[in-house]
């Protein structure tokens, strides 16, 4: 049985549009791409690896399999570890209609996510990783598939952008498994989806 962890990187605010560069990703006159370049580092960029070395095949969202389409099969340095990793893995792409892929070792899921998704976690072990790809990710979250958020947070606000969770996202507690500072700033939290949350009071008796 495989289990299902999301990765992303995020701003203080919940952001999560555009990490990479200013053209990725404009939806809704988003003017702020690329805010997570400042702040990248190699410390980042080694436990980003290792993060996604765990995955034994990816699960994408259209938008974001048609970002690392663009780039990473032009990657073919055998010593680039992450781009052998990302083009050697079986990438399976969410989108509404079926459409072409290119990339070696995509496959589409098909019309019905839910149904595709569960057969993907029972067939296998390991992981099955969704990388960035927040509609996607809001989605999986709603049908209670995800098991484990691994969030890289960045010390920005942007105000404006789209955000990892919708509005009416079933309320979840997170137990948190793995925790580190890096630098610029940066923070590293993975943590296991561990049920409804619960509450208290403070209020004296």
């Amino acid at each position: 049985m495989r289990t299902l962890t999301v990765t992303q990187f995020i701003s203080l605010d919940g952001v999560v549009q555009a990490p990479g560069g200013p053209d990725e990703d404009t939806r809704g006159g988003f003017e702020l791409g690329g805010w997570v370049v400042p702040h990248f580092s190699e410390a980042l960029g080694a436990r980003v690896g290792e993060t996604h070395f765990r995955a034994s095949e990816l699960l994408l969202g259209r938008r974001t399999y048609d970002i690392f389409a663009a780039h990473w099969p032009r990657v073919t340095d055998p010593a680039d570890t992450m781009a052998t990793k990302l083009n050697g893995s079986v990438k399976h792409v969410a989108s509404h209609t079926e459409p072409a892929l290119a990339w070696a070792h995509s496959r589409w899921v098909g019309a019905d996510l839910e149904s595709a998704v569960r057969a993907l976690l029972a067939e296998g072990e390991g992981e099955l990783q969704a990388i960035g790809s927040r509609d996607l990710v809001q989605s999986l979250f709603a049908l209670g598939l995800v098991d484990e958020l691994t969030l890289w947070t960045f010390p920005v606000v942007l105000g404006k952008g789209n955000r990892l969770f919708a509005a009416d996202a079933p309320p979840r507690s997170m137990e948190l498994v793995e925790s580190a500072d890096l630098d610029h700033g940066v923070t590293h939290r993975r943590y296991r989806v561990a049920g409804a949350p619960t509450a208290g009071s403070f209020a004296l008796d």
